[in-house]
């Protein structure tokens, strides 16, 4: 199954495309002891009770950087990496037709491109990857393994993105004389995608100006977006789902990702007693407003 048949699978399943960000923050979580027992009991609770409710996201997207953090390769110890790797076989377990997106906005010259997608696809076994495309095709093409995803940073939703995002380009695309930077990876990323199918684009819901301008010319082709920033960020999801329908868009092919807001919306810890209740309030209300229907 290709990756865009896998996320239209997943959406009609699921009913929704909320994307649930998987990013652990030490001090937030309930109970003691060390981070990958915390880890563990944290997301074995949350993800039983969300199975047992029927409350499923269609897409789950941990970032590696919170895992890793706490390894101490030199120690040999590498908590973190075997945290995520429990994470990922939970995952495996109770949400078996989800797609995972691995966060690691990887990108190098071929080789090691090549070494990053192998890392992300047959090491962690991960659906989908995080890409940026600033040092070009030869970047990047390496991550388009069959049947997997490649999500291309385009227009991003932290508030520096705009310092190279929304630089004017001058080269001419499609009659455009004059136009933001974002729109020339957008013609890049859908021209990859004409050519490698699963290839797509990440793009900020903090940013809807420039979120309906890259909708708009997605719409029609076989891009999948992944849309940060709502919740935590300020970005609405009632929002981005106007847009996408707005632009005739295949909302099918999004994923609307929201991590702290879902995980810990206390923001710092000690967690709550009614921590988990949280949660799954959080997850219920933004799959609500990510129906595919």
């Amino acid at each position: 199954m290709s990756y865009a048949d896998y996320l239209i699978q997943s959406a009609e399943y699921s009913g929704n495309v909320t994307c649930m960000g998987l990013d652990p923050v030490l001090d937030c979580l309930p109970s003691d002891g060390g981070f990958r027992d915390r880890v563990n009991g944290f997301f074995e609770k949350l993800f039983r009770r969300m199975k047992l409710e029927g409350v499923s996201p269609a897409a789950f997207k941990p970032n590696i950087g919170y895992y890793v953090i706490n390894d101490r390769p030199r120690d040999e110890n590498f908590e973190g990496s075997m945290a995520l790797a429990d994470v990922l076989d939970m995952l495996s377990s109770f949400f078996p037709s989800v797609p995972v997106i691995l966060d690691s906005k990887r990108g190098d010259i071929a080789k090691s491109s090549l070494n990053y997608a192998i890392e992300a696809f047959d090491s962690w076994q991960a659906d989908a990857v995080t890409v940026s495309p600033y040092m070009g095709d030869d970047s990047v093409l390496p991550f388009a393994f069959e049947n997997k995803g490649v999500y291309i940073l385009n227009r991003t939703s932290n508030p520096g993105g705009k310092t190279l995002q929304n630089m004017l380009a001058i080269d001419r695309i499609e009659g455009h004389e004059h136009y933001p930077f974002y729109i020339a990876v957008a013609h890049l990323i859908a021209s990859w995608a004409n050519e490698h199918e699963g290839i797509g684009a990440v793009v900020g819901a903090t940013n809807m100006d420039e979120l309906k301008d890259i909708v708009r010319y997605y719409a029609g082709k076989v891009v999948p977006v992944l849309i940060p920033g709502v919740g935590s960020q300020g970005g609405s999801a009632e929002a981005v789902m106007d847009a996408l329908r707005q632009a005739s868009y295949d909302v099918r092919l999004a994923r609307i990702n929201s991590s702290s807001g879902l995980t810990h919306p206390w923001k710092k810890g000690p967690a709550p007693e009614d921590w988990l209740d949280q949660c799954m309030a959080r997850i219920k209300d933004l799959v609500s407003r990510t129906r595919v229907k």
